[in-house]
């Protein structure tokens, strides 16, 4: 058994040492020659070796802006933008409320998804588009579990307005029950 435990050492090292060799590879390659964006410069008397392969590396993708919804774009309004269960206990799972809100557009309104914080808090939202001057209704339902203390979370509604994402949150004060 302690032989394969040393095989597994020598393993991991080898793992290692050529994580950090490629690693100082690349990083050599900025103070060669080669410039953060992968142009290669000419350099005289370069340290470079002739057969070195100097394709450029592909840059980090940038973060782009969030998806801009398909179709056309609505405007929705929630009645309220947050709920505040007051007290609760850890465990219950009778803490619901229903988010009311309008499509205040001039075109279909569609909620495509609704995404809760954590696994604790599961929202169900209308799969139907809503027509405009329509209402709608996104049902909560916070199961805290053994959280206790103030809670905050937030709900993000996914759907054809812009911007496409809109918040809304329920806020508790989770009592600790005895075991």
């Amino acid at each position: 058994m302690s032989d394969f435990k040393e095989q597994i050492k020598i393993v991991l090292l080898a793992v290692i040492a050529v994580a950090l060799a490629a690693q100082t590879f690349y990083n050599s390659d900025n103070e060669n020659g080669v410039d953060p964006n992968g142009d290669v410069e000419q350099v005289e008397n370069s340290t470079l070796p002739p057969n070195l392969n100097t394709t450029p590396i592909p840059e980090t993708p940038q973060v782009s802006e969030p998806a801009k919804p398909k179709g056309p774009t609505t405007t929705m309004a929630f009645a309220e933008e947050s709920f505040d269960f007051g007290n609760i206990k850890q465990n219950s799972t009778d803490n619901k409320h229903i988010f009311k809100f309008t499509n205040t557009g001039d075109k279909p309104l569609v909620v495509e998804n609704a995404k809760g914080s954590c696994g604790c808090t599961v929202p169900q939202w209308p799969k139907e588009p809503i027509p405009p001057g329509g209402t709608g209704e996104i049902l909560v339902e916070y199961k805290p579990g053994k959280q206790k203390g103030n809670q905050r979370k937030t709900i993000t509604v996914t759907s054809n307005t812009e911007p496409r994402d809109t918040r809304i949150t329920i806020s508790a004060i989770v009592d600790e029950t005895p075991e």
